[in-house]
């Protein structure tokens, strides 16, 4: 209810806080030097009509651009025509101006076969003269035809222009190198940075036959629902349950999953055992999390590892749980020794949480599901192209790639390109030749920096196809 001192009328909105606009980019140029088809391109849809008549662009065009995760708001504007403001054209012309007025960023697109016009001339000195910071892109440049024109753009004040072809899609990482520092706000993260939004926790229990899989599904769910006994192998099917996970006051849904037991392949005679082993493979594919749950009083065998390691190839968050510790002798030394071998055994992800429970007894359930939430959640975060690039940016100054038989690898950005798992592309040139020691070390640097934990990540490595990197690497 409305306080005493709430002037507005009932049928008033509340006011609301001013949303803060992505940065704007305007493209401002002559005529058909290829504005609307780099638009186009960069806002992933033909907006803008594109054809080799002059002055097909009228009106200021707006669009969302997204370039290889960098995303912000791009402008095309009529060719820029040194005529009269009553004309037409002298109208375009101040349309344009108003435009570079209103933008964080101008892109000065120049023709680079044609080369650097007397118009260009004018339309530069009019931009230096403007308080809006302009990047230079050399348009037309594939090949070798635009080679002279690349050189004479140095003479229009704006430093080393960005060689591309807005037809052909060549030169974007070059433009993505020169656009990131204007159109990235240092103050302001991705809506959708962090963890998605969370359903159920799917969480498949593995492991060796015997291992106590159903016992602990059991004293979870608090109920006799899978049957157990002495003998390897009574569970045949996964069998997925629903259930809430009550803790401290809260109450959050896990879909849990029994699976067969997994055994080596030699031992896996029976029809029936090798369709469960099958099954069980295929809950791994479904799930979120994978507890593997080893038996205390066995340690680790190679199967474990084996089994360990199928789970992170599929790109699955991992939690290892040591079973029947209310039995186990020399629980220290256990551990200890069952750490060690994960952490060598397991060297692309080190650190993946390792807990101690007890299917008989209760003990560390809840800490064994709190962790399977805390590392779904680092399993599935995405972070922003601009925290990324700053981190390659400290990466690469903190130890440079080396130069392979003196040929220099450029390392030139990072994105994300999904979550669950993590995974990330870099681009850069000579990415083949890059070792991989320097891999490992961005990766560590990677997980250990942006807090991504022990979960496999997924990096690839990208050179793009690019006429340019030749001439300007």
């Amino acid at each position: 209810m409305p306080g005493e001192d709430d002037t507005r009328r009932p049928d008033e909105a509340a006011p609301r806080a001013p949303l803060r606009r992505p940065p704007m980019l305007a493209i401002v140029g002559r005529p058909n030097v290829g504005k609307s088809t780099l638009f186009n391109r960069l806002v992933g849809k033909k907006l803008a009509l594109v054809d080799d008549q002059p002055g097909v662009t009228r009106d200021r065009r707006e669009g969302e651009a997204d370039l290889i995760g960098l995303k912000f708001r791009v402008m095309d504007t009529a060719g820029y025509e040194d005529l009269d403001a009553e004309t037409l054209p002298g109208r375009m012309r101040m349309q344009t101006e108003a435009a570079v007025a209103g933008a964080d960023t101008a892109m000065f697109m120049i023709d680079a076969r044609v080369g650097v016009t007397p118009l260009d001339e004018e339309i530069a000195r009019w931009l230096r003269a403007s308080d809006t910071p302009v990047i230079l892109v050399a348009n037309k440049a594939e090949g070798k035809a635009g080679d002279a024109g690349l050189l004479e753009a140095y003479a229009l004040g704006f430093g080393e222009p960005v060689a591309l072809s807005a037809e052909h899609g060549e030169g974007m990482v070059e433009l993505f190198d020169a656009l990131r520092p204007h159109m990235e706000r240092e103050d302001e993260e991705p809506e959708d940075e962090g963890p998605l939004e969370n359903g159920p926790l799917k969480l498949a229990i593995v492991g060796r036959p015997n291992a106590g899989k159903s016992t602990l599904i059991n004293r979870i769910l608090g109920e006799d629902r899978l049957l157990v006994g002495p003998e390897a192998g009574i569970t045949r099917d996964s069998i997925s349950i629903d259930w809430l996970w009550e803790h401290d006051g809260e109450s959050r849904e896990v879909r849990l999953i029994d699976t067969a037991g997994m055994r080596k392949r030699a031992r896996v005679t029976e029809k029936l055992e090798k369709m469960s082993v099958a099954d069980a493979l295929h809950a791994i594919d479904f799930a979120e999390v994978v507890v593997l749950l080893l038996d205390s009083t066995k340690g680790l065998e190679l199967q474990d590892l084996k089994i360990a390691d199928r789970v992170l190839e599929e790109g699955r968050a991992l939690v290892i749980a040591l079973n029947k510790w209310d039995v186990a002798e020399n629980g220290s030394g256990l551990y200890q020794g069952v750490r060690a071998a994960l952490d060598e055994g397991l060297a692309q992800v080190k650190g993946v949480p390792l807990l101690t429970v007890s299917g008989a007894t209760g003990k560390g359930i809840d800490a064994l599901i709190k962790a399977a939430f805390d590392t779904r959640e680092a399993w599935s975060t995405r972070i922003s192209t601009g925290r990324l690039n700053r981190w390659l940016e400290r990466a690469l100054d903190a130890n440079p790639p080396p130069a392979p038989k003196g040929k220099r690898i450029k390392l030139r950005y990072v994105t994300q390109a999904s979550t669950r798992p993590p995974s990330f592309v870099l681009f850069g040139t000579r990415v083949d030749m890059l070792p991989e020691s320097y891999r490992r070390y961005l990766v560590n640097g990677l997980r250990r920096e942006l807090e991504l934990g022990a979960v496999p990540i997924r990096f690839t490595m990208r050179a793009p196809k690019n006429p340019f990197d030749d001439k300007h690497g």
